[in-house]
């Protein structure tokens, strides 16, 4: 994610401001999070989200992901409560001193991965992703991909389900299903992971400096078509991926003290 010797997140106790009325409340469409919306609402007041000092996300973290794309390159932070399934992004909900909770909360930068897709009609498509951009197989056969780093072949071929680029702050994510490494938030590295690799075989991804840029070419694209998918965005028919960190954007994130995502990342690696 970082230019090389540079710390991938900047974590620190909050000085912001947190004043009621100048809070935008996000909620997913889940019943108990539209509740749990008008309940912070009718307590704290509501603002315009352009307009917001604070944006609190109410859901998920699939809902998270979607409110961090939201304010993706403001300065505007998310804090994000969880009302959902999962809440690997999310503090927990609680409506007290919710002012002071997020005058105290600490902050986490992170950069997203930029993903520029060339598909075999010509087109070009770009989107950003916080998780991971992933190249997937289309039909009943192995996909065929050639990968390059930094402009040098480092796999001729790679006949596989798929393979996808992790930043450090979803390596958690669909990186650890896919049985990739996770990463610490100040590693300086982005994992490399194949998905149900094929050929060769015992190739299991690599560790790339978070300055590589990273070349994804489709082979046999005709009789083996690929998608690529950038968090939300899904481009079909792919015959190129260019992936690269995208220091120009940034999320800004809050956590409560002592439960960061440095610290949660950490805490995953002992998850049994």
């Amino acid at each position: 994610m970082p230019l090389s010797g540079a710390p991938p997140v900047a974590v620190a106790p909050a000085t912001r401001s947190a004043r009621a009325g100048h809070i935008a409340f996000l909620a997913s469409d889940a019943r108990l999070a539209q509740d749990s919306r008008a309940r912070l609402v009718a307590r704290y007041g509501d603002c315009p989200p352009d307009a917001a000092e604070i944006a609190v996300s109410l859901g998920g973290d699939g809902f998270m992901l979607e409110t961090l794309h939201r304010f993706l390159g403001s300065r505007t932070p998310v804090y994000g409560m969880n009302c959902g399934s999962v809440g690997f992004l999310m503090n927990s909900f609680d409506e007290d001193n919710l002012p002071d909770r997020l005058a105290r909360a600490q902050l986490a930068e992170l950069h997203p991965l930029r993903m520029r897709a060339t598909t075999t009609r010509g087109e070009v498509v770009e989107a950003v992703a916080l998780n991971e951009v992933a190249l997937l197989r289309e039909l009943r056969q192995a996909a065929k991909i050639r990968i390059t780093v930094d402009g040098r072949v480092r796999l001729a071929e790679l006949a596989c389900d798929g393979v996808l680029v992790s930043t450090p702050a979803g390596s958690t994510a669909y990186n650890l299903s896919a049985h990739g490494p996770i990463v610490p938030l100040s590693a300086n590295l982005l994992p490399l992971t194949p998905i149900s690799a094929f050929r060769p075989r015992r190739w299991r991804g690599a560790l790339l400096p978070s300055t590589a840029e990273v070349l994804f070419e489709v082979l046999e694209s005709d009789k083996r078509p690929v998608a690529a998918v950038a968090d939300f965005t899904e481009v079909r028919d792919v015959l190129s991926v260019h992936v690269r960190e995208d220091r120009a954007l940034a999320a800004q994130v809050l956590f409560d003290p002592d439960q960061g995502l440095s610290e949660r990342i950490i805490a995953e690696q002992f998850t049994v």
